[in-house]
């Protein structure tokens, strides 16, 4: 069976007919619950804090000089709870490198043995964006007035460290070891520096989850591979990955070649003119991005995919992306290539970078490059930049590793308990139809692909739940669809764009539940396992018990 596009009918196509109060639902809008009586119910408990005298990790020397006042955060009114952060060497080498990283143990009484790892990507991205907007105890998000607490932080279910790596990376320092050039060298400090981080808070012996987004698509995989191939359990027995959004194959896979079936699919977003259309479906098909795709999305694959078109992108005429960014950003100046439903203004973000093009209002700073901040958190006082320049890009030589789905990750689903993608439907950076046509171009365990379609995959459920706040409020209900074959997970995810976490937080909560093994399904009717749900399994917006779908579908 064949998938060719992202849309299969123009049932999306048409709501972008003229705009009528019943267009936007404003004459026969059903008379819903008022949020306030949906507030405050029930929310998630904080197992990351706040900190307390009887304190989660065992204190001595060694945490001692790490740990970090949950109730000293600049601009933050509330305890964060138990942490420790600062600086880690990458090896026992005088003048190594440093990693700064930010630890947060968890309460919860099922993390006991387990320790997960969160990164972004870049290459060159901290990932304290991933702990201050994504997944941390505490949020401060795009136009948000001040940080608030996170109740979707990762923290609830496990212990978390979110690290700024390769060195260089951040707060991360470069100092006597050479400067990573490859996959392999990336992992090989990385594991050197999270010995050192073990050893620290005696975690030894610990189960270990990878995650992370974008470019942690080679980070994650590689760094597995490399702790699988340690054998040594004490310090590095990884169980399960998880990453979203990620590269993992080659350029033209993952942005040129799916890029205009997404904008069909997303036609009313885009709102481009029918000549400019009618001149990208002309070029997508003399470039042969049209057949290769048509070949890709077969299921099950007829055997291995041939070298892409334009696999160097030096074809004139064939950078249909590009001009897809261009043209997007002339019709919407505001328009966002990391969540393509974004319109003006442009919202201020504390990192400085708040989506296609960096925005800082007059005034305003970027938050961990302030002294008391840097002070707070142990980290060095000096510039920092949520992405830094000169870390496996082309000014330091680039990364001469393949990516992953074309190299390790196989091998790493093969040894993993489970392996999970996360796509965000609403992602143009990389978009969802060049992960699955990586997916089926890829052998593990014994077959290559899928070999279902994604018009039979199962639904993805988000559990309906009280909200414990309107600064922190996220989605429920059949929230994507998901399929697992020999081990990997792709899900999509609805309503988000490239940082799932924090788009769809709540989706995100429930595929980290699933990564855990605290559920045996993505598909699984249920409660979050750290809160009672709101109006129980089929629960939704009209009440109708045996409609639980809220949302469009995808395929």
């Amino acid at each position: 069976m064949r998938f060719v596009s992202l849309i299969a009918s123009a049932a999306l196509a048409s709501t972008a007919a003229a705009r009528t109060l019943d267009h936007v639902r404003k004459a026969s809008m059903p008379e819903s619950q008022p949020r306030s009586k949906m507030l405050n119910r029930q929310s998630a408990p904080g197992y990351g804090g706040p900190a307390t005298n009887n304190t989660i990790l065992p204190q001595n020397a060694n945490t001692t000089k790490f740990a970090v006042d949950g109730t000293a955060i600049p601009d933050v009114d509330f305890d964060i709870g138990e942490s420790y952060a600062g600086l880690m060497p990458i090896s026992d080498k005088a003048n190594s490198s440093e990693l700064y990283f930010w630890f947060f143990p968890s309460a919860n009484e099922l993390a006991g043995d387990e320790i997960l790892i969160w990164l972004n990507g870049g290459p060159g991205c901290s990932s304290l964006e991933g702990l201050l907007q994504e997944n941390g105890p505490f949020l401060w998000q795009y136009g948000t007035y001040k940080p608030v607490p996170n109740p979707y932080t990762w923290v609830n279910l496990t212990n978390v460290v979110w690290v700024e790596q390769p060195a260089g990376t951040g707060f991360s320092q470069k100092k006597g070891t050479p400067s990573a050039t490859n996959e392999l060298e990336v992992a090989e400090q990385f594991l050197g520096f999270f010995k050192n981080f073990v050893d620290t808070f005696g975690l030894h012996n610990k189960k270990i989850y990878i995650t992370g987004e974008s470019y942690a698509g080679y980070y994650v995989p590689y760094i597995a591979d490399a702790m699988h191939n340690a054998s040594d359990t004490t310090y590095y027995d990884i169980s399960s990955i998880l990453f979203y959004d990620p590269s993992t194959s080659y350029g033209v896979v993952q942005d040129d070649i799916p890029a205009v079936p997404m904008v069909d699919y997303w036609a009313p977003l885009f709102s481009f003119n029918d000549t400019f259309m009618d001149d990208l479906h002309k070029r997508a098909d003399a470039c042969g991005y049209t057949d290769f795709i048509e070949t890709a999305m077969t299921f099950p694959p007829n055997g291995t995919l041939p070298t892409p078109p334009n696999v160097n992108g030096d074809v004139d005429g064939c950078s249909l992306w590009a001009d897809v960014y261009n043209a997007a950003m002339l019709v919407n100046p505001c328009w966002d290539v990391y969540q393509i439903a974004t319109t003006c203004p442009i919202l201020w973000d504390v990192l400085g970078f708040p989506g296609s093009i960096p925005y800082l209002p007059d005034g305003a700073t970027i938050y961990f490059n302030r002294t008391d901040v840097q002070k707070a958190i142990n980290a060095p006082i000096g510039e920092w930049e949520e992405c830094s320049n000169g870390v496996l890009d082309s000014s330091s030589g680039g990364d001469s590793s393949p990516p992953s789905g074309l190299s390790v990750l196989p091998r790493v689903i093969e040894k993993n308990d489970r392996t999970i993608i996360g796509h965000g439907m609403l992602d143009f950076i990389l978009l969802v139809n060049g992960t699955i046509m990586m997916i089926q171009n890829m052998t593990w365990n014994g077959a290559q692909g899928f070999s279902t379609p994604p018009s039979e995959w199962d639904n993805f459920y988000v559990p309906y739940h009280a909200e414990s706040s309107l600064s922190t409020l996220a989605g429920a209900g059949d929230f994507g669809n998901f399929h697992t074959e020999r081990g990997l997970t792709f899900c999509t995810v609805d309503l988000s764009g490239h940082m799932v976490p924090q788009y769809a937080p709540a989706a995100a909560y429930r595929q980290l539940e699933f990564l855990l093994g605290r559920i045996d399904s993505l598909g699984e009717r249920s409660d979050f396992t750290t809160q009672p749900g709101f109006g129980g399994n089929n629960f939704n917006y009209t009440g109708t018990p045996t409609s639980t779908n809220t949302t469009m579908k995808m395929f």
